[in-house]
C-alpha cells in the first residue's frame, strides 16, 4: 500500500493554464502531474486539461495536503469535499480569521492524505480499507481528470479524507496502516482544558490500550495540536482493530467527538 510521503497541493485548473505554467508556478514536475492525474492516452489527449479540473501536485516537504484556494471558493465547500467541518478547517488554519474570507492562491492545510493506486485496486476496496464510504471518496476526488468509478490506473493518486469529528482530527497514524507501541499519535483537537482520550481495541473487542489521556497544546475554544507515543497495554488477538480518539461528557461521562481509525497490528 502506497501512501505518498510528500507535500501535496490540490489545485483547480484556471483558464489559460498549461501543465508547464502550473508546474512553474507551484514548483511541481510536469511528468509527476501527468502520472498522478492520468493526463495521458487513452484516458485523454496528452497534456489536455480544462478549467475546473482538480489536480494533485507534488513537491518536496513533509507529508501534508494543502488546498490552493480558487477565486470564489468558500471554506464550507472545502469542508464538504474533505468530509469535515468549517470549524475544524478554520481551527487548523489559524491564518483564517473569518471563515467567509479566504483568498485566491491562499494555501490551507486540509485533513487528507494521498494514496497511489496499485495494480488490482478498485475504488470500493480503497474506500473500505480506509474506512470511508464510496461516496465520500468520490466527493473528495470530484472533478479529477482520469477518475472513473469503474476503472483506475496504477500510479494514479487519490485524495483520502482523514477521520475527523467536529472537534478532533487525527493526522497520524494513517487509517488502514499498521501500528505498534511507540508510534506517534498526532492531530488537532478542541477540548475543555485541552484534554482528550484514546484507546485501542482489536476486532475481537479485546482492549489493546486502556483509556488514556492526551494533552493538547491549547484548550477550547482553540484547536490545540497533540503528539504522543502510542502505548500497548496488551497484545492484540486479531490482525485488525480500531484506534479511538475522543472526549467524555462532563455531565454524564458519555463518549463525545469520537474519531475511529481502522488499523492493522
Amino acid at each position: 500500500m502506497t501512501i505518498v510521503d510528500s507535500t501535496h497541493l490540490i489545485y483547480s485548473v484556471e483558464s489559460g493554464d498549461t501543465l508547464y505554467s502550473i508546474a512553474s508556478r507551484t514548483g511541481g514536475n510536469i511528468q509527476d502531474i501527468v502520472q498522478s492525474n492520468a493526463i495521458y492516452p487513452p484516458i485523454t489527449d496528452p497534456g489536455l486539461i480544462f478549467p475546473g479540473q482538480v489536480l494533485i501536485l507534488t513537491k518536496p516537504g513533509k507529508n501534508q495536503v494543502q488546498q490552493i484556494v480558487s477565486q470564489g471558493d468558500r471554506l464550507y465547500q472545502y469542508a464538504y469535499r474533505y468530509d469535515t467541518s468549517v470549524d475544524l478547517l478554520q481551527g487548523i488554519n489559524p491564518q483564517v480569521d473569518d471563515p467567509n474570507m479566504i483568498y485566491p492562491s491562499q494555501q490551507l492545510l486540509v485533513p487528507a492524505f494521498i494514496y497511489e493506486v496499485e495494480q488490482g485496486d478498485t475504488l470500493y476496496k480503497i474506500a473500505q480499507r480506509f474506512g470511508l464510504s464510496l461516496s465520500t471518496l468520490m466527493e473528495a476526488n470530484r472533478a479529477r481528470p482520469g477518475l472513473s468509478p469503474d476503472v483506475i490506473y496504477p500510479g494514479y493518486r487519490l485524495i483520502i479524507p482523514l477521520p475527523s469529528s467536529v472537534n478532533i482530527v487525527v493526522f497520524r497514524p494513517f487509517p488502514g496502516t499498521s501500528i505498534q507501541s511507540g508510534q506517534l499519535l498526532k492531530g488537532y483537537a478542541r477540548a475543555f482544558e485541552g484534554t482528550i482520550l484514546y484507546r485501542i481495541v482489536d476486532d475481537a473487542n479485546q482492549v489493546v490500550k486502556n483509556e488514556a489521556p492526551i494533552q493538547t497544546s491549547a484548550g477550547a475554544p482553540s484547536y490545540g495540536s497533540f503528539s504522543m507515543a502510542i502505548e500497548f497495554d496488551d497484545s492484540p488477538t486479531t490482525k485488525t482493530g480500531e484506534l479511538w480518539v475522543y472526549t467524555r461528557s462532563a455531565k454524564d461521562g458519555s463518549i463525545q467527538d469520537l474519531v475511529q481509525i481502522p488499523v492493522f497490528f
